[in-house]
């Protein structure tokens, strides 16, 4: 799986080093068991209103399929790590719904098949 992180951060080298790091990490374990049918990812995270603060960390999470396009999900939230899970998981489960409702059917359409002979 080809992970491609562009964020537009204000920060330290260092900490843009440990949240790159963290942000492929966290890609590859979200999508461990379903990485055949998500070639490659792309992450962008960035400070929605600048060195203010608040709930301002913004994670946009797009999934390039082979079959179901693209999956792109966003959330916002008042850290990096939260903004970036809650992203994932937000992305994961639209797959895993996208996958069963295939899997749901090409199950049916064997069954009628099944029936009719």
């Amino acid at each position: 799986m080809e992970i491609r992180d562009a964020s537009a951060l204000q920060v330290s080298p260092p900490q843009a080093t440990e949240l790159r790091e963290l942000t492929e990490r966290r890609v590859r374990f979200v999508l461990r068991r379903l990485g055949w049918l998500v070639p490659r990812a792309s992450v962008q995270m960035s400070d929605v209103n600048g060195p203010r603060g608040g709930i301002d960390k913004r994670c946009q999470v797009e999934l390039r399929t082979d079959g179901a396009g693209s999956v792109v999900v966003a959330s916002v939230a008042s850290d990096w790590r939260t903004a970036l899970d809650t992203a994932l998981a937000r992305a994961s489960r639209f797959l895993m719904r996208l996958w069963r409702r295939g899997n749901d059917s090409r199950r049916m359409r064997q069954r009628l098949i099944g029936h009719e002979r």
